[in-house]
């Protein structure tokens, strides 16, 4: 199975409505965090989230991810990364309303492309237990943030080179194929494989 149905995306949400206390710290760019319908610190729409400060870690593997806003070819698009594993999630041609349920949005595109890159039921499942509604901070990671900024430019590359529109890639697809190259972390001297750094820890 491709792409996760309505009924399974429906779940997702209850899911992320019912974790109150499983939040997943996303840190955000001030280009996507102007993006977000924050109202008095709570973006109210989107399972309640906050925007915070501090940039404690979560309290479990899953939680700490890095998100930016890209612009390409003048839609809206949000690229998150794990910060562990530099697993992607690459989420294309947000609307207005997108933004206020991207943490469900987040979540699809997770599973879909956990999906996409051959996890198996109990990933899967295990997955589906660490997800929670986001917490939103400003971004802190310049070592993520390089990778996200490599990511962003292997993507237009491959635009140009294949001569698409971005409206025309499938975003599950186009994160696997991110997810397949090496990465490096800095302090660290061996890269990490995205994917396989993900299924561990789901493992």
């Amino acid at each position: 199975m491709e792409y996760i149905n309505l009924h399974r995306f429906a779940k997702l949400q209850l899911i992320l409505k019912q974790k109150d206390n499983r939040m997943i710290n996303l840190f955000c760019t001030q280009k996507l965090i102007a993006k977000l319908p924050i109202n008095e610190g709570v973006i109210s729409a989107c399972s309640d989230a906050k925007l915070t400060y501090l940039s404690t870690p979560g309290a479990h593997p899953l939680s700490d991810w890095h998100a930016n806003l890209l612009t390409i070819q003048r839609r809206n698009c949000v690229l998150l990364m794990h910060n562990q594993t530099r697993f992607p999630v690459f989420i294309i041609g947000l609307t207005k309303p997108d933004f206020a349920k991207l943490d469900a949005l987040f979540a699809d595109s997770f599973m879909n492309t956990l999906l996409k890159v051959g996890a198996n039921d109990q990933q899967l499942q295990k997955a589906t237990s660490l997800l929670g509604p986001l917490t939103i901070a400003k971004a802190n990671n310049r070592s993520v943030q390089g990778t996200m900024n490599q990511m962003k430019g292997d993507i237009e590359h491959q635009l140009w080179f294949d001569k698409m529109n971005i409206i025309d890639c499938s975003p599950y697809r186009t994160t696997a194929w991110l997810a397949e190259r090496p990465c490096m972390v800095k302090g660290q001297k061996d890269c990490i494989w995205p994917i396989k750094e993900m299924l561990t820890l789901l493992s």
